[in-house]
């Protein structure tokens, strides 16, 4: 009897240790499906890369092998979770992996229609928001852009040698119907 009351307590006794290891993990899990994460900023958010060589990593730690390095600064990644200091994002091709969170910022950038990188096709940009305002340009796909706006389905974005409109839906970097006032 005295054997039986020793292995009941000491069921007792993990599963109150697993409680108190596994509890944090729910809590934050939860918080984090409530639409914020461990910075208390939204999840998921676009961002930026801050650097022209980043590593995105298999895993939240140094210790986690490199997937591939990033060399561009600037372009856009959407954060889709967030562990301690690591931020889990993805990128226009839908890979993902983990960054330290110094070497992202919170400056909004898009990639014109990247979904179409292998075609000639090209997105007009309009002197003001609209579907039937005078085109200004043509931008091929991947051209990166600062967004400086974006509201009624459409965003002001600005490059190197451009400035103007384009609809919303072709830009990687913003969600859809996203307001931003910059």
């Amino acid at each position: 009897m005295k054997n039986k009351s020793f292995r009941t307590l000491s069921a007792l006794a993990a599963a109150f240790l697993l409680f108190l290891f596994v509890s944090p993990f729910v809590i934050t899990a939860q918080a984090q499906s409530a639409g914020s994460g461990v910075s208390g900023l939204p999840v998921p958010r676009f961002v930026s890369l801050k650097s022209d060589r980043v590593n995105v990593r298999k895993g939240p730690s140094r210790n986690h092998d490199i997937g591939w390095t990033f060399v561009r600064s600037r372009l856009p990644v959407e954060v889709i979770q967030e562990y301690d200091d690591w931020r889990r994002i993805r990128d226009w091709e839908g890979k993902d992996g983990w960054v330290f969170k110094t070497l992202l910022t919170g400056y909004r950038s898009a990639l014109v229609t990247p979904w179409l990188e292998n075609t000639v096709e090209t997105t007009p940009l309009r002197k003001r928001p609209g579907p039937n305002e005078e085109i200004v340009a043509f931008l091929e796909p991947l051209v990166l852009a600062g967004v400086v706006e974006c509201t009624d389905g459409y965003c002001r974005v600005s490059g190197k040698d451009f400035e103007g409109w384009i609809d919303q839906s072709r830009l990687f970097g913003v969600y859809k119907n996203e307001t931003i006032n910059n």
